[in-house]
């Protein structure tokens, strides 16, 4: 283990110190890097691992062959027993691992460092950090010595759960204490932060990195190039890119990968050939994914063709397409109208490629067929789906609602949603909004007051967009009442209403004849913080001409004009109607 001379122990504060990062209750920090410029010296080396002897099929094969180690005399050494452990480990039997460690603790086997470490990842894979740190705790107890794969794994299992801020004082610590941190825990570190967004800590940290002597490799700099990406600073991430050519570091497929989506959602294709012809040069073969980002990006462009082209250029050159490019050409194909062409294309991938779809690939065909009322085909792929395919979720039984919903087939609708729900499928937010939204289009204001009902009892609260379907309904049904007691009251539930709720309730008072009641609320919008847009004015102008108040109605229109919007369709029409309905020309004078 290397460490800075003269530590040798740790004293009891800075166990306790490194301890707490694993207590629950103590106060989450933000993320603030405290780097000693102490250089680090080496004064003695990492232990090596056992090397893995055991190979099993079966997990019982693995437990008599600990049991019989168990009751051996003499007993077999902890080296051993590391070995075998490991294995266990590896097959992902993690309870069991623990359990076993248990065992041999009633057998009075002390633990090495290194069993402590294969403890420690265990609850690291279970999602159980916290026990993670009372192994740390058992090391400073039984006087051993954590290493550096110690403070790894409590910082990688801190990191996947998304307790950055508390890596990072483990890493401030871990440096403190003397431990020289290792390239898998920059890497660790530098790949939590561009998770996060935080690309400028990561790449300061990649410097601190070089400065110290541990050079980033090819998976440090290929994180920090995809985040820069992310974070539309290309050049940035080309300049990152030359540099770790330039220091020898070979760009692997997921480097190239990146800078290539980078380049394909720019639309900048001539950049984009460059940089495969470069990555061909490299002799970096491109995958499957590097395919897919080509051919997506061909099919936004509407260029499926283009895509078709790539597809078979990918086969030639001896990589087959997976479900999510076929997935892109059937999305490209369903947003232009071609149904039967995606359709074939789903077929295709099944029967020519042996290619399993996902829940995604019928979700993109029932969506397809939905918007273009071909309902019928989509319920027979669904139920050829539900025969042949992955279960249906969620999401697929939400999209297949709406389609029916949009055909005024509320029955089917109903049916599918009490089927859903039957299978244990839990309707989400947009599962109800679409159902609740069709209900009260259709004038089933019992029906979608009920399932408003059924749904906050589901333990899901309903938000704005909930509340405006339900306030539009019952405005269009005549029930002003409720529909105000509604608006009124969801400032008591923790709710702003926006701008089409506010609409909305101006247009259900215009309609009730109260323009005076719209007016104010119109103007009420702007002092409650909620700018009104187009659809709030035409709202407004649409109540005002409808009561026959053109001379309010033209100021509006002139204010709307003036602050860059413009009237719409219906707007428009009223005007024109009025205009030739004035045979005296009063109405032009007062529109002038």
């Amino acid at each position: 283990m290397k460490m800075v001379s003269g530590f040798t122990n740790k004293t009891n504060f800075s166990a306790l110190r490194l301890l707490q990062l694993g207590n629950p209750k103590s106060p989450s920090s933000s993320i603030c890097f405290n780097y000693s410029p102490t250089p680090f010296f080496s004064t003695s080396s990492l232990k090596k691992k056992p090397k893995p002897r055991h190979v099993f099929d079966k997990i019982d094969d693995a437990l008599a062959l600990f049991y019989q180690m168990i009751h051996t005399h003499p007993r077999p050494s902890i080296v051993q027993f590391a070995q075998l452990l490991g294995t266990i480990v590896r097959m992902k039997h993690y309870e069991t691992a623990i359990s076993l460690f248990r065992q041999m603790e009633l057998q009075c086997i002390p633990p090495d460092v290194y069993t402590l470490n294969i403890r420690l990842n265990c609850f690291c894979h279970l999602d159980r950090v916290g026990f993670g740190f009372s192994v740390l705790g058992k090391m400073f107890k039984l006087c051993l010595q954590p290493d550096t794969v110690t403070f790894n794994t409590l910082i990688h299992g801190l990191s996947i759960r998304g307790k950055l801020a508390q890596a990072v004082r483990l890493f401030d610590d871990m440096v403190r204490e003397g431990y020289e941190p290792d390239l898998i825990t920059y890497s660790t570190i530098v790949n939590g932060l561009c998770k996060i967004g935080d690309t400028t800590h990561a790449i300061r940290l990649m410097r601190t990195m070089e400065e110290r002597g541990c050079a980033p490799d090819i998976v440090t700099y290929s994180t920090v190039i995809d985040s820069l990406y992310k974070d539309k600073l290309v050049t940035e991430a080309l300049n990152l890119f030359s540099e770790m050519k330039g220091k020898g570091i070979q760009p692997n497929a997921v480097t190239y990968n990146s800078l290539l989506h980078a380049m394909c959602n720019l639309g900048q294709w001539k950049e984009v050939i460059t940089l495969w012809n470069e990555m061909l040069d490299d002799n970096c073969k491109p995958n499957v994914i590097s395919y897919t980002i080509l051919v997506d990006a061909a099919c936004k462009e509407g260029k499926i063709s283009v895509a078709h082209d790539i597809v078979e250029r990918m086969i030639q050159n001896g990589v087959h397409p997976n479900t999510v490019t076929y997935n892109v050409l059937m999305d490209a194909y369903c947003c232009q109208g071609k149904i039967d062409e995606a359709r074939e294309v789903l077929k295709s991938m099944v029967i020519i490629w042996g290619c399993v779809p996902n829940d995604y690939s019928y979700t993109i065909m029932v969506n397809g067929y939905c918007r273009y009322k071909r309902v019928d085909e989509a319920m027979d792929l669904f139920r050829e789906m539900s025969l042949t395919g992955p279960s249906p979720d969620t999401i697929i039984y939400t999209a297949l609602i709406n389609g029916l919903l949009q055909l005024g087939r509320l029955s089917v609708a109903e049916e599918l949603f009490n089927e859903m729900s039957a299978l244990g499928l839990v309707p989400d937010m947009i599962t109800y909004s679409t159902l609740l939204h069709g209900f009260c289009k259709n004038g089933q204001m019992y029906k979608a007051l009920g399932l408003f009902k059924v749904m906050q009892n589901s333990g899901l609260k309903p938000n704005i967009i909930h509340y405006s379907i339900l306030i539009d309904g019952l405005c269009n049904a005549g029930q002003l009442t409720i529909a105000r007691e509604l608006f009124h009251g969801l400032s008591f539930k923790g709710l702003q209403p926006d701008v089409y709720t506010y609409s909305i309730m101006i247009k259900g008072l215009c309609k009730a004849g109260i323009t005076n009641e719209a007016y104010e609320l119109f103007r009420k919008m702007e002092v409650n913080g909620c700018l009104p847009n187009s659809y709030s004015y035409n709202a407004m102008i649409q109540g005002f001409l409808q009561n026959d108040d053109v001379s309010t109605a033209t100021k509006i229109l002139d204010e709307m004009v003036s602050k860059g919007f413009a009237a719409d369709i219906s707007t428009a029409t009223m005007f024109v109607k009025l205009l030739c309905s004035d045979t005296t020309g009063e109405l032009i004078h007062e529109i002038v």
